[in-house]
């Protein structure tokens, strides 16, 4: 995504159904690096944590490890195709999973203690919008963490394009946006191997 553009819903939908199948497959070594991102939430044992946009759910098992038996793992996706391939890898076994917008989730107020979103941010059709919402149902306290398996830089090689200034995961414009929407940025990592901006909900 660049600048302030966004994908709608359908489009988001759409584009994912068809990529579903095969998601895995293109991304076979990114395992590591999801646990390593799920590690920064410092989930503790009968944690509350939700994969908002969980896609095929690769973050499902960390997820699981991290908080346990006793925890609450759940995984919501906008697309019935990304959940159905997350299922038939197993990973179903690991949370419960929602067919739901993450923009209007059908969790009570302060349900959670944390949020995990990989990849996210550029496909919300409001990221202030969508910020707030997962501020909602995260307890005063809990946490966010924004990540992704590469860079922003790495990310747009990869795309054939440029960073542009109006990039909504670059640090300036990331961390007021988090903070109107009730997040404070606490740590930002953009590297190569790896995106994190972990944030904690005020309050």
């Amino acid at each position: 995504m660049t600048d302030h553009h966004a994908d709608q819903p359908h489009d988001v939908r759409t584009f994912f159904a068809a990529r579903a199948a095969d998601w895995d497959a293109r991304f076979p070594d990114d395992g590591p690096a999801y646990a390593a991102g799920v590690a920064e939430l410092e989930l503790r044992a009968g944690d509350r944590v939700l994969d908002a946009g969980c896609g095929t759910g690769r973050a499902l098992p960390a997820l699981r490890d991290a908080v346990g038996p006793r925890g609450t793992v759940l995984g919501a996706d906008l697309t019935p195709e990304m959940l159905a391939a997350a299922v038939r890898a197993g990973r179903g076994r690991d949370a419960g999973l929602l067919l739901a917008d993450v923009t209007r989730l059908p969790l009570r107020d302060a349900a959670l203690d944390a949020v995990f979103a990989a990849g996210l941010l550029s496909h919300l059709p409001d990221s202030a919008g969508g910020l707030g919402e997962l501020a909602r149902v995260v307890r005063p306290g809990g946490r966010l963490a924004l990540f992704h398996p590469v860079g922003r830089a790495a990310l747009a090689a990869r795309k054939g394009r440029a960073l542009t200034p109006g990039d909504l995961r670059a640090e300036p414009n990331l961390r007021p946006l988090l903070a109107a929407a009730g997040w404070d940025l606490i740590r930002y990592v953009d590297e190569d191997a790896r995106y994190l901006a972990l944030a904690l909900r005020r309050g």
